[in-house]
């Protein structure tokens, strides 16, 4: 105990004495800083811009990313099943859907017939496509009206086609000479749909003149399985020749958000151009601050105030001028991304207030605050070594 007892005690005088020192050494940077605060002030500002610039374009970066990946919603569990014309082959049986469906156990199947039509109500009319889908609630909602448990009768119409034409729930539309009862309305698509429910109007299958589908939609619960799935598949309907070609949607909301990325790192990039540029600003602030307060480093120096003393003096000078400019650029930068969530209706406020916006933010002020001790560092260096008998020396 009595070995340990002092130990412990040097070890706390130790950190006492560094604490004390870096105090000091802050209040002396503090004091010759605001010695010329217009000059201090405008390395500042350019401090400011630098960690402005860094985090608000990787900011608007990412918020373009993760907006972009809201927009695509689940497209990267669904997997398109097409027939290969190529191969002489126009149409899906319900041969091959059933090949389909016992292929992918744990995935839902929905076969789809497409075509277009005029439908008509009363004057109105408008062009739309026309869905057959069996069970219409595996792929879209209703904003009005229910959707049926199988599509046996009645239309179920997109939105923007029952804007066009003035109808909802009991009226009816004209499609090729044909009436139908309109028994639900779509909820209106808020990101990115393969089969644009919007301008489309479902109707029962019989409805077409050829009945066989077009193309079958393979929907997993997640990337991982919709690429199983569509491995399945191949292996089930290719195997004596390419009769259908098969699109999985996880590889192209891969390449996508591939693309942001590097998008996001050029925007960085840009931004720490304009930091560069502020980092030589804060270089020549300290070569003048030092040239300046030579004689006063030179009298330092003349009663015993170490090389290491100095070179902490001016480090933590250019370390104030990258943390007051970095904060201050964070804070800009972090109101403007709040302002996106306010003016832009699209950017929703867990896309803007996240993990990877506040990575952005600590990483420009740190990177900012580098940028800052690196541009000290020479002046620091030249500043502790100046002999001082050559300091005081008066030119």
């Amino acid at each position: 105990m009595n070995d340990r007892e002092p130990k412990s005690a040097k070890q706390s005088e130790a950190a006492s004495d560094i604490t004390a020192q870096f105090v000091a050494s802050v209040y002396l940077a503090r004091t010759s800083l605001a010695r010329n605060p217009l000059r201090s002030t405008l390395a500042t500002l350019g401090i400011v811009i630098g960690v402005f610039a860094i985090a608000t374009l990787g900011i608007l970066g990412s918020v373009v990313q993760l907006t972009a990946t809201d927009a695509l919603g689940g497209l990267g569990d669904q997997v398109i099943v097409s027939p290969n014309a190529d191969a002489g082959v126009d149409r899906l049986t319900d041969r091959d859907v059933a090949l389909i469906s016992r292929a992918v156990d744990d995935a839902t199947v929905i076969p789809i017939v497409t075509g277009g039509a005029l439908v008509q109500r009363g004057e109105s009319q408008t062009f739309a496509a026309l869905y057959a889908v069996e069970r219409p609630g595996d792929l879209f909602s209703a904003y009005s009206g229910e959707l049926p448990e199988r599509h046996r009768r009645g239309a179920i119409v997109g939105s923007d086609v029952a804007s066009s034409l003035g109808v909802d729930v009991g009226r009816t539309v004209t499609i090729e000479g044909r009436e139908y009862r309109v028994v639900a309305v779509l909820a209106e698509s808020d990101g990115v749909n393969l089969l644009q429910p919007d301008g489309a109007v479902l109707i029962p299958r019989s409805a077409f003149a050829d009945e066989s589908f077009t193309q079958v939609i393979v929907r997993a619960d997640s990337g991982s399985e919709a690429a199983a799935a569509a491995d399945s598949i191949r292996d089930a309907l290719n195997t004596r020749g390419e009769r259908v070609t098969i699109l999985e949607l996880s590889q192209i909301v891969d390449r996508i958000d591939q693309f942001f990325g590097l998008l996001n790192a050029f925007l960085v990039a840009i931004g720490a151009v304009s930091l560069v540029v502020a980092g030589v600003s804060i270089l020549n602030v300290m070569l003048m601050s030092v040239s300046e307060r030579r004689g006063e480093i030179g009298v330092l120096r003349a009663v015993g105030v170490q090389r290491i003393d100095v070179l902490r003096t001016i480090l933590v000078e250019a370390g104030l001028l990258g943390v007051v400019g970095g904060v201050g650029g964070a804070a800009i930068s972090g109101l403007v991304a709040l302002g996106l969530y306010v003016v832009v209706p699209e950017v929703t406020l867990p896309v803007v207030a996240n993990l990877r916006t506040a990575g952005y933010l600590v990483f420009a002020v740190a990177f900012g605050v580098t940028v800052s001790l690196a541009s000290g560092l020479y002046p620091a260096w030249r500043a502790a070594n100046q002999r001082p008998v050559e300091a005081l020396r008066v030119k």
